[in-house]
């Protein structure tokens, strides 16, 4: 309830905010954070790197997606162009064992929709370890 003034003629309130306890309370929060700040030590997060597998893949198959979204798999120096519904198989096929690694590449104009309807497609297809390939494949 803001104070009331008597100056002779009649009661007049206060209109002004007491800043003390506001002042008191961001005082007392400037010393805790200046406490508290120097025992906060800094964490470090080792992230992965392409060297830090543990072991190669026995084989690459690579999934290049052109300009024009059409899929080619590319095994070895021998590139086919293929359908997205016919993709899982023709992956399966060219794989020689569990350990064969699948690499997606694709050009920068391709929208990601289409890159992510491919991953997909061969994760429910059951292939394991598919990759993002991070430089533009040739």
């Amino acid at each position: 309830m803001p104070s009331l003034v008597n100056r002779g003629r009649g009661r007049r309130t206060i209109n002004e905010i007491n800043m003390v306890p506001f002042i008191d309370v961001m005082l007392v929060l400037l010393i805790i954070f200046m406490v508290t700040a120097p025992l906060i030590t800094p964490s470090q997060i080792d992230l992965p790197t392409v060297g830090k597998a543990s072991r190669a893949p026995d084989q690459i198959i690579q999934i290049i997606i052109t300009r024009k979204e059409a899929i080619e798999l590319k095994l070895k120096d021998k590139t086919t162009s293929i359908g997205l519904k016919d993709l899982p198989d023709a992956v399966r096929r060219a794989q020689t064992s569990d350990k064969s690694a699948v690499v997606i590449g694709a050009d920068k104009s391709v929208r990601y929709e289409t890159v992510v309807k491919v991953m997909d497609t061969l994760q429910r297809a059951g292939i394991q370890r598919i990759g993002l390939s991070v430089q533009m494949v040739n």
